[in-house]
């Protein structure tokens, strides 16, 4: 099986780069890799906008949902301040879809990140968050303005008074500046509470803070544990989708590949072994990022997370490297030797009746090639027959070749 699927590898190979037994020429070979580019561009789209269809985790559990429940970073001191923040960006976003995905939330979300989104999408709740943000934005710029006139204020005060009374003018504006600027800064204030105070007042925030509120241990242990299986099953569902895509391409680009070999069509066999390589690329690419994500990617996290705590995290880097070094070299050894060795090549040929140089097909009964002249056979040791030239064994006598 194994040397079926290796000899069917270097078939495909073969084809990559010849036409008619012939070396494909420049401009042919840069027509097929944009073909190439192309077709690996539409499957990797193809695959995002398929997966797009699963439900992932942030959606099944959204972050705010983690930030309230499992991680309780929402309380009585700060909660109006994100619920603030979060609406005002939601309302001068204003991208609101009528087809809009609407994933399916877990039990425990559901009716919190409801209830939130309501708030959020309210239009006039918005422009009162969005009102909240813009004065708490003026606010600080007036505050920074009043500590620095009020730095300055105390500097031209101490100088009047060591000049006698000199700069007078100069203290007494910078202290009406300062006084504006103050009387400013409350009354920004002054509307900030009141704004609060509406928002505070409102029936639906009043239901958010209460949910909030009654958030138990058990719905934070339920959704702790749901959310670790979610994201150990969800790359394992991700990728089922992702062969689903997959799989059937690969799978006509092989039929035409097959067909196209068996009834010698060359331009056939050419487009389609290269389509069928493109085709075989996102699917290692897919499993070998199911196993990163299920496997070592935690132990890589503590990895990282040790180097940066002991300020070595450049190691890593120098580790990432000398890993890919290594695969590199082991990849190519494997394949060189194994796959694509010049002895399986040999073999081929002789095998397919091809010239054992150039690989071009013979004119039957032909001891020399007519397109480079390469003498086919040679004679042998034991018997003095003519065997191959780079036959393993004599084609006669079936001893072994020198």
């Amino acid at each position: 099986m194994l040397a079926a699927i290796i000899s069917k590898i270097s078939r495909i190979r073969t084809h990559l780069t010849r036409l008619d037994q012939q070396p494909l020429g420049k401009a042919a070979l840069t027509i097929v890799l944009l073909l190439d580019i192309f077709i690996l561009s539409s499957i990797f789209d193809g695959l995002d906008k398929h997966t797009a269809q699963l439900t992932q985790p942030y959606e099944h559990i959204p972050a705010d949902c983690r930030e309230i429940v499992l991680d309780e970073r929402w309380n009585a001191s700060n909660r109006l301040e994100r619920l603030s923040v979060a609406a005002a960006l939601e309302h001068n976003q204003q991208y609101y879809s009528s087809i809009a995905k609407n994933p399916a939330r877990h039990p425990v979300c559901e009716t919190l990140i409801s209830t939130l989104e309501t708030i959020k999408k309210d239009k006039e709740l918005g422009q009162t968050f969005n009102n909240i943000q813009k004065i708490k934005r003026e606010s600080g710029d007036l505050r920074a303005q009043a500590e620095r006139l009020k730095g300055s204020y105390d500097t031209s005060l101490l100088e009047s008074i060591a000049r006698q009374g000199e700069g007078q003018a100069n203290v007494d504006a910078l202290r009406n500046d300062l006084r504006a600027k103050t009387e400013a800064l409350n009354t920004l204030t002054q509307k900030m509470t009141d704004l609060q105070a509406s928002v505070v007042r409102d029936k639906r925030v009043q239901a958010f803070w209460a949910l909030i509120d009654h958030q138990s241990a058990a719905d934070r242990e339920a959704l702790r544990s749901d959310l670790q299986k979610l994201n150990f099953w969800y790359p394992v569902k991700r990728l089922g989708m992702e062969m689903i895509f997959l799989l059937p391409l690969f799978g006509l680009f092989y039929l035409w590949n097959f067909v196209s070999l068996r009834k010698d069509r060359p331009l056939q066999t050419l487009v389609s072994s290269h389509l069928l390589v493109v085709t075989v690329v996102p699917v290692l690419f897919k499993v070998i990022q199911l196993i990163y994500n299920i496997l070592p990617k935690k132990f890589l996290q503590n990895l990282v997370a040790l180097l940066e705590s002991m300020k070595l995290v450049a190691l890593w880097h120098y580790l990432a490297m000398a890993l890919a070094i290594a695969a590199t070299l082991v990849a190519i050894y494997v394949v060189q030797k194994t796959i694509f060795s010049r002895g399986k090549l040999l073999a081929k040929r002789i095998a397919n009746d091809l010239c054992q140089e150039c690989g071009s097909r013979l004119p039957p009964a032909s001891s020399a090639c007519p397109l480079c002249g390469f003498g086919q056979f040679k004679p042998c040791r034991h018997c003095g027959k003519p065997t191959h030239v780079y036959g393993s064994y004599c084609k006669e006598c079936g001893e072994p070749a020198p």
